[in-house]
């Protein structure tokens, strides 16, 4: 295994921009340990993340996977190191700021969906935009359009619990996608799925990637997953080492 270098992981036209979209440049993490000690996550990792581009994050439970999803997209601060997006340190922005950031440039997905079981897809959907004091009737217009795009045209109107399990997961990508992030982040994105519905959110990822050139970025355990990915790394000793 070779460690993650600012080289593109694929050839692809959709990779050969001359700079990043996003770099790490020497994270680090670290939590106290219940004992009083220190445990280290990230340490000094780097990693360049090009536009369009897929990449998976594999390993098991409690490698930091996670962490390092949440640190990628500005949930937490890393403690030292920098993130850089298309040439300005984002890890420098106050909470404003970077919320703001966050809420234009990001999409998260996770592996429990988060969604407000007393609204209906649509309205769910549509909650980012309203946060961001979208006009109602612009930002219904596309979540409509993005909820028939994840397959879900006769769902609009029904309620959380009316939905699958799988039904549940399209409208919390619909709802990550209304905005039109840059990069979508996902954390064990299919981890709750039965292997029909996690097959069909690994291919609308991959659509999604194409029809939009959406930079994507999993962490997960599933190996299906991570296939469909361009690129697939893992966390050895808080860096970043490549698989394929």
């Amino acid at each position: 295994m070779d460690e993650a270098t600012s080289k593109p992981g694929q050839s692809s036209p959709a990779l050969t921009a001359a700079a990043p979209l996003i770099r790490l440049q020497s994270i680090s993490k670290q939590f106290s340990s219940s004992g009083g000690g220190v445990i280290e996550i990230l340490r000094s990792l780097n990693l360049d993340i090009y536009a369009g581009e897929t990449l998976a994050i594999l390993g098991e439970s409690g490698i930091g996977k996670s962490t390092f999803l949440h640190v990628l997209g500005t949930l937490e601060r890393p403690d030292n190191g920098e993130i850089i997006y298309k040439g300005g340190d984002v890890s420098r922005f106050d909470n404003g700021r970077l919320a703001a950031f966050r809420n234009q440039a990001m999409g998260f997905v996770f592996q429990f969906h988060y969604l407000l079981e007393e609204f209906s897809a649509l309205e769910n959907a549509m909650m980012p935009g309203l946060i961001k004091r979208i006009k109602r009737r612009e930002i219904q217009e596309a979540a409509e359009a993005i909820l028939v795009r994840v397959g879900l045209k006769d769902r609009l109107h029904h309620r959380v619990a009316q939905l699958s399990g799988g039904e549940q997961q399209r409208v919390a990508l619909a709802r990550s996608l209304v905005l039109g992030p840059e990069i979508l982040l996902a954390d064990e994105p299919t981890g709750n799925l039965d292997k029909k519905n996690s097959q069909q959110i690994h291919e609308l990822l991959q659509e999604l990637n194409s029809e939009f050139g959406m930079t994507i970025v999993t962490v997960t355990h599933n190996l299906d997953l991570a296939d469909y990915m361009q690129r697939q790394l893992t966390l050895v000793d808080g860096r970043l080492v490549v698989l394929k």
